[in-house]
């Protein structure tokens, strides 16, 4: 389980496929503090450390995350969201995310404001997933309260130090991003459909 609030950006500094899987090497200021078969969101997909080497860990992706996530577009020097799991027992300062993600989105506008920014994104609504005004909603592993939510799209605004600590300064329009819905509402949505 994971908040949202990103520790650090890393740093892809290998790939190697196996088969249906992608070895993906990072190397980032919390790897000392990371043990083996932890897990951390990566773009907000919860993966496995399986390897430490000085500076450097790895996680495997297997082909279905590959299928359903942005983490194999990844390419060498790509910066990468980075959250340790969660302690329990201390302040919980964004909102419950499972590091599951549901589907991806795409960037479709991008808009500087009297120093903050608004990212709008789209997804495909035909996979059942909602935002709410206001709602949580994560993206690339980032806890963010949607503004402007319409049936397959919503904007997000993003404050100075989100922007300079996380991926968002890397964004364009056309970017793939991972989304992880509010953990609450898919329930909700589900029994609704169930009911129908």
């Amino acid at each position: 389980m994971f908040t949202g609030i990103i520790e650090t950006l890393g740093t892809v500094s290998n790939l190697e496929k196996d088969g249906g899987n992608l070895h993906i090497t990072i190397s980032s200021a919390i790897t000392q503090e990371l043990k083996i078969d932890q897990s951390v969101a990566h773009n907000g997909v919860c993966l496995t450390v399986i390897a430490i080497d000085g500076n450097n860990y790895t996680v495997t992706a297997i082909q279905e995350t590959l299928d359903k996530t942005s983490i194999g577009e990844l390419l060498l020097n790509d910066r990468v969201n980075l959250e340790r799991a969660m302690l329990l027992g201390t302040r919980l300062d964004g909102h419950l995310v499972q590091g599951h993600v549901d589907q991806t989105a795409f960037c479709t506008k991008i808009e500087e404001k009297d120093g903050s920014w608004f990212f709008s994104f789209q997804y495909d609504a035909e996979l059942n997933n909602v935002t709410i005004e206001k709602g949580s909603i994560t993206i690339d592993g980032t806890s963010l309260t949607v503004v402007d939510s319409e049936r397959d799209s919503f904007s997000v605004a993003i404050i100075p130090y989100t922007f300079e600590h996380t991926r968002f300064n890397t964004y364009k329009v056309g970017t793939k991003v991972n989304l992880e819905f509010d953990v609450i509402g898919k329930y909700v949505a589900k029994l609704l459909q169930s009911h129908s």
